[in-house]
């Protein structure tokens, strides 16, 4: 079994919980704030993948079997790599936007100050 094959049901269940979280955004019209904080979340997720995996790989703490890659890498990480921080941003996102019901706090107590 090949690692993109292994991410394919993650990144599914993600996608799908990340569109229900859409749906949500939007009814609260919020959907701008909701894709731009996922797509920021995306891209620091990405970047430090990249760099941590290479360096995690070239310290030799780990590698992966040619056979289970599609054999295009990024340096010395393999693109699949990337399936996992896509499919965390996508789930999270989603369920964050679906646990947040939009009720507002109370406002704080504010104290008088005697003259």
């Amino acid at each position: 079994m090949t690692y993109l094959l292994m991410s394919t049901p993650f990144v599914g269940v993600g996608l799908v919980v990340f569109l229900l979280g859409a749906l949500h955004a939007r009814r609260r019209r919020i959907t701008r704030r909701y894709f731009s904080s996922w797509a920021a979340t995306t891209i620091v997720l990405l970047i430090l993948t990249a760099i941590f995996d290479n360096v995690m790989m070239a310290a030799g703490f780990f590698d992966y079997g040619t056979e289970q890659i599609s054999g295009v890498r990024l340096l010395l990480m393999p693109v699949e790599d990337f399936l996992y921080p896509i499919a965390g941003a996508l789930l999270l996102a989603g369920v964050w936007q679906l646990l947040d019901q939009g009720q507002k706090r109370p406002p704080a107590k504010t104290t008088r100050s005697s003259r």
